[in-house]
């Protein structure tokens, strides 16, 4: 089966501002289950992961209002929004002058979603399908990673990476709202705040999300 992923995007979405983040417009789902559902009708497969693109996860929108915030870092320099969702990291990037933004994602779905949301923004995105964690980080002055160490396997092959790219001299910023696989060295807090959730996807209506910097 064809699928347009833009398309499913526009269907199963609508254009509006994360909580912490009244500055931007992502195309967002209500209903985690119900997305989850059609995801799976439309690709006539069952037992895919849920769909990150259509939710502003804690640590995205912590990154966001962090940059916001703050814009001296990323404004002027080549920012990688890793494991990107939404975007909604990227997109603040870009908001306040990033020199370049890459946003990387592996799902085709993810792609669309911030294909969109960059022009319903009218920001530049570089858009990335390669897993960029197969070769070492490159070409980046910041790294942004919001809310990657929910599971085991992809904390395990995250962490090194980041550190890595750390120790050659990239600045990592890391945002976590308590998942169980976040590493317990190697972080320094800058910032902290508290993200409204929906019990749709977390177990509590709000979630407190410190934003780290990856020592080197």
């Amino acid at each position: 089966m064809t699928v347009d992923p833009a398309a499913f995007v526009r269907a199963n979405t609508r254009l509006e501002s994360p909580s912490l983040v009244p500055e931007l417009k992502i195309h967002l789902a209500h209903a985690a289950t119900d997305l989850w559902a059609a995801t799976e009708a439309t690709l006539e497969r069952t037992g895919l992961p849920p769909p990150y693109w259509a939710f502003a996860w804690p640590g995205g929108q912590a990154l966001a209002r962090h940059l916001l915030d703050r814009p001296d870092v990323a404004r002027g320099r080549r920012v990688l929004d890793f494991a990107a969702g939404s975007g909604v990291a990227a997109l603040a990037a870009a908001k306040v002058g990033a020199a370049a933004v890459a946003a990387s994602e592996i799902d085709a779905f993810a792609r669309a979603a911030l294909a969109l949301n960059a022009e319903a923004n009218g920001l530049a995105l570089d858009i990335r399908a390669a897993d960029v964690l197969a070769a070492p980080a490159e070409g980046w002055d910041l790294i942004l990673a919001g809310d990657v160490f929910y599971e085991k396997p992809m904390a395990d092959r995250v962490w090194p990476w980041l550190v890595a790219a750390a120790a050659r001299g990239i600045d990592v910023c890391v945002a976590d709202p308590g998942r169980a696989y976040l590493p317990a060295s190697g972080l320094v807090e800058i910032a902290r705040y508290t993200v409204p959730t929906t019990l749709d996807l977390e177990d509590r209506t709000t979630r407190e999300t410190r934003v780290l910097r990856v020592s080197s």
